[in-house]
């Protein structure tokens, strides 16, 4: 569209009028100096218009997450068919945000890959990403959208298995995915007498519990009753540790100083009160249920 020059009998109130609706309309820089990277700080009516934010590709939203996306998460590593918590949660953050599901486009971004600093090939990244000061530096989170607790899972016919306490654990050979805060856990809350082993990847670290090479892992609870459940059966959830201080919590995943946080922020926080969170948590993560609590 060609702007005409207004004519001299345009009212000072029109003119003002007219920018501030050109100015509604434009379209936003997610890199701009504006862009605080702050809950909030995209967060007005006219930066929020459904389906008309500054995505990536205009008119879709795109959403990374790892691969494989593992259960209860997600589900038969689609993150595109909307089940799983992560894949519901996400497209319900889509819709608050005007992107019906064929507006919703999926790319792979591997876990460190997705909070290390550098520009982005998504919009937002769900992907059980713990919310921190240190990850702060690098890249934006939204709001928390699941309280997270750390738990404990070993062989059956381990040593580990028996634990009660938090000091039961220290000789145990204890394994954990790299840049996690489960592996946070085994460092600053069990310290165990011995080195833990490191894995890129959960699906390494369970290869390494069922052959013995670790007698237990540390995960987030609901993954913890998924993988005894349904993937390493010689194996049982222990206990869960207590929720720290602070509480953990998962959050969407933006580029540093993204344009989108505090629309992001808004979604999740209407999602929260909203009660849609909890129902989704019941409907995907209802095994993640009452586990010894170890001290």
């Amino acid at each position: 569209m060609t702007l005409r020059k207004p004519s001299a009998v345009l009212s000072l109130a029109a003119l003002v009028t007219a920018a501030a609706v050109l100015s509604a309309c434009a379209p936003q820089d997610p890199k701009s100096d504006a862009a605080s990277g702050a809950p909030g700080a995209a967060g007005t009516a006219a930066g929020c218009a459904p389906g008309a934010l500054a995505t990536r590709t205009a008119g879709t939203l795109t959403i990374g997450t790892d691969k494989p996306a593992y259960d209860p998460w997600f589900s038969e590593d689609k993150p595109e068919n909307g089940k799983g918590f992560e894949s519901a949660v996400a497209y319900a953050v889509a819709d608050k945000l005007g992107y019906p599901k064929s507006k919703v486009s999926w790319v792979v971004a591997p876990f460190g890959k997705a909070t290390a600093p550098g520009a982005k090939d998504f919009d937002f990244d769900v992907n059980q990403v713990s919310i921190s000061d240190e990850r702060k530096q690098a890249v934006d989170f939204s709001s928390g959208y699941y309280d997270v607790r750390q738990a404990v899972i070993a062989l059956k016919n381990s040593k580990a298995a028996g634990a009660k306490s938090i000091a039961d654990l220290k000789g145990a050979k204890l394994g954990a995915q790299v840049g996690t805060t489960s592996l946070d856990t085994i460092t600053n809350t069990i310290k165990p007498s011995g080195q833990p082993a490191v894995f890129d990847s959960n699906d390494l670290a369970k290869a390494a519990l069922k052959n013995g090479q670790v007698e237990a892992l540390v995960v987030d609870l609901p993954t913890a009753f998924y993988i005894t459940g349904a993937e390493v059966p010689e194996a049982q959830v222990v206990g869960q540790f207590e929720a720290a201080s602070r509480g953990e919590q998962f959050g969407l995943v933006l580029d540093k100083g993204s344009k989108l946080t505090g629309c992001v922020s808004q979604a999740v926080d209407a999602l929260r009160s909203d009660g849609t969170l909890a129902k989704l948590e019941k409907q995907w993560l209802s095994d993640a249920v009452s586990a010894p609590v170890l001290k």
